[in-house]
Formats: structure tokens, sequence, C-alpha cells
């Protein structure tokens, strides 16, 4: 297990879950929903950007691997979707946040009637989640909407419950989870930023 010292950030890094473990994490998940798939249903893999989305496509490969089928994969930007979104740029109690970088959805199918398994990174308050659940409801109906997360924080604000979870990394409010992706970040790994003791 590696603890680090970043310059950039005030707290202690430690790796909690490696490349190797991240990948059978994924590979889990994947399984997972072809288990919990229904007769008839047309399912369909939409991430949340950013990092959502990279694990959303490497999930729809994986299904589709092994289902032999072609499994629809998007990708879904909720900036001005989020509840927060009022409050960039205002004057509030709270510090001006910065306004959201807009990386534009991509839906290359109809979501109608399909079971849409939404895809997130790091599960915390539900408030990112809400925002993406009435960003799909823009785009169409789904059948149902699923939920798999790579990992659930805890804290919850919102009556949202993941029905597929790579890791539960309980947490401090002052804690941080960093999921490191290829593609983003150029290595796969999930860290944990703690207060400098």
């Amino acid at each position: 297990m590696r603890v680090l010292l970043d310059t950039h950030v005030s707290g202690v890094l430690r790796t909690v879950v490696s490349a190797d473990q991240l990948g059978r994490t994924v590979v889990r998940i994947a399984h997972e929903i072809l288990e919990k798939e229904q007769p008839g249903d047309e399912p369909a893999v939409v991430g949340i950007h950013t990092r959502g989305a990279f694990l959303a496509h490497r999930l729809a490969d994986l299904l589709g691997q092994f289902s032999g089928r072609e499994i629809p994969v998007g990708e879904l930007d909720i900036s001005l979707y989020r509840d927060d979104v009022a409050a960039r740029g205002s004057l509030t109690i709270r510090p001006k946040l910065p306004q959201p970088e807009l990386r534009g959805t991509n839906l290359p199918f109809s979501i109608d009637e399909k079971t849409i398994v939404l895809v997130d990174d790091v599960l915390f308050t539900g408030r990112t989640i809400r925002a993406a659940i009435d960003a799909l409801f823009d785009y169409g109906r789904p059948a149902r909407i699923q939920l798999a997360v790579l990992v659930d924080r805890g804290h919850r604000e919102l009556p949202i419950r993941p029905d597929y979870v790579g890791k539960n990394l309980p947490t401090s409010q002052d804690e941080r989870i960093n999921v490191r992706l290829a593609e983003v970040d150029g290595v796969d790994e999930i860290v944990l930023e703690g207060a400098e003791e």
C-alpha cells in the first residue's frame, strides 16, 4: 500500500485499490449486471462525465464480450442539471464555485424502453445521480434505470442506492476518494486523500 505526500493537495494520499483490483472489480460488476438481466431486457450503458463515461465504455465492452451482443453505450453531461448550478457565480454564503465545464451528451441510440445502467465513479451525496436521472428523462423514457458505481463512500443526502457497487469505502467528511483511470490520468487506481496528521 502506497502512502505519499502530494504537493498539490493538503493531505496524505493512500492507494486503496490497485490497477489489478480495479480491473477485477469492473469485470465483477459486468457479471452482476448480466446475472440480474431479465428476459426481454434491452440493456444500454450510460456513463456520467468524466470518469463514469470511461467506466461505461469499459463495462459495455465487457458486457458485449460476455453476452455475445453489442451493448449500446453513451455519455451523459449533467453540468446544467446540478442543483448547485444556480449558486455558481452568484453571491452566496458559500465560496464562489467555478462555472461547470460542458462536455456534451452523446446518446447515439434511443433510451426508450431500455434498461439503462447509469455509471459513475464515486457515489457520495447522491446529488449527481439525481441530476443524471433528470437529464436522462429529457432524452426519453427508459423501462428502468439501474445504478452502477465503482465506489460508494457513504454520506448520502438523497434516497439513492446503487444496484451494483465495486467497493464500499466508508469515509469521513474531510476525506476524499480519487478514482484515477488510465484514459484520463495515465493510471488505474483508487486513492484515499485524508487530512494531514
